[in-house]
């Protein structure tokens, strides 16, 4: 089978799985950042995640979200998570960035700085970093960001790559997911595993100590982190992290607060996990399929990665 069809298989970052404690209040936070197509609303049991989640009884509500306005550089949606099986599981305490497990929903926005200050004066955001520009290596590629909170404290990276979208012009705000963030104990095994699964570009990579990020530590020293954005042309990307010296593992329990999963979406399920079988990557436990009604379907599998992340496959008919 051509490579390019294997690849076709998996189409890049579908959504990253955002743990809540209390669902209406951030469908509202997230319908203010233009998350306002639901794709599903699924409350009830989540069959096979026996070892993901390690039960075999967990039920949930789960709402995926879509942007009213996603952009090339915004494609991939939000998966709010509520467990009603029990009590939410809590963020991993001392949860900076960037150690295993995932850092946060990176939103692609145009005007980064006028969507910040919109999120603190009208949705009354708190502020986790200011506004900051800079050019990335190796394209000196044009890079502004900032940082606000969710209800739950999740991190929200709002980033502008101006440079790329001078091609698609568009309305100042914000545009979707596009990327997740999360920690790796070797960034080469990843970046060479990923692309196997359809990651084969890359816009960046940095190494060394992000100062504005600094604060999020303590009273931990802050590492460096060496990281990169790995893309793939049909959905969201890839964003690697990988600390000196190591950090502590914040990967949690499945469904706590917070981004806690992403998921690679898939135009065929079946295709898509013959691929993963022909690369030696085996499932941690059955493929599932929920009926939504109307005729829409949402099948899931999860497998880990090499640092032992759980990484749903999805095919969403909805």
């Amino acid at each position: 089978m051509p490579t390019s069809r294997t690849h076709g298989t998996l189409i890049g970052v579908d959504h990253i799985g955002v743990g809540v404690s209390d669902m209406e209040r951030s469908l509202a936070f997230y319908g203010r950042v233009g998350f306002t197509e639901i794709a599903f609303d699924h409350d009830g049991p989540l069959p096979g995640l026996e070892d993901v989640a390690g039960t075999g009884d967990v039920s949930a509500r789960v709402v995926l979200l879509r942007s009213s306005n996603a952009t090339e550089l915004g494609p991939a949606s939000i998966k709010l998570v509520h467990r009603t099986d029990r009590t939410p599981p809590p963020t991993p305490e001392g949860l900076a960035w960037g150690e295993p497990g995932i850092c946060e929903v990176c939103l692609h926005v145009k005007d980064q700085p006028a969507m910040y200050r919109r999120m603190l004066d009208e949705v009354g955001a708190t502020s986790l970093m200011e506004p900051d520009e800079s050019l990335v290596p190796p394209l000196d590629t044009r890079c502004s960001m900032s940082y606000v909170a969710d209800p739950d404290g999740a991190k929200i990276e709002m980033i502008d790559w101006a440079d790329l979208q001078q091609g698609w012009p568009a309305e100042p705000g914000f545009q979707g997911v596009n990327h997740v963030a999360f920690g790796v104990a070797d960034i080469e095994r990843s970046r060479d595993f990923y692309r196997e699964l359809g990651f084969t570009g890359q816009l960046f990579e940095t190494d060394g100590v992000l100062e504005s990020m600094d604060h999020w530590y303590a009273p931990r020293t802050p590492p460096s982190q060496r990281m990169m954005l790995l893309t793939n042309p049909h959905g969201g990307g890839l964003e690697p992290v990988q600390h000196t010296p190591p950090s502590p593992d914040m990967r949690g329990e499945w469904g706590h607060v917070g981004p806690f999963e992403f998921a690679i979406g898939a135009r065929n399920l079946d295709l898509a996990l013959a691929h993963l079988d022909s690369l030696g990557v085996a499932l941690r436990g059955e493929p599932q399929e929920i009926d939504l009604g109307g005729g829409a379907t949402w099948r899931y599998a999860y497998f880990q990665d090499p640092d032992g992340l759980y990484v749903c496959v999805t095919e969403v008919r909805a």
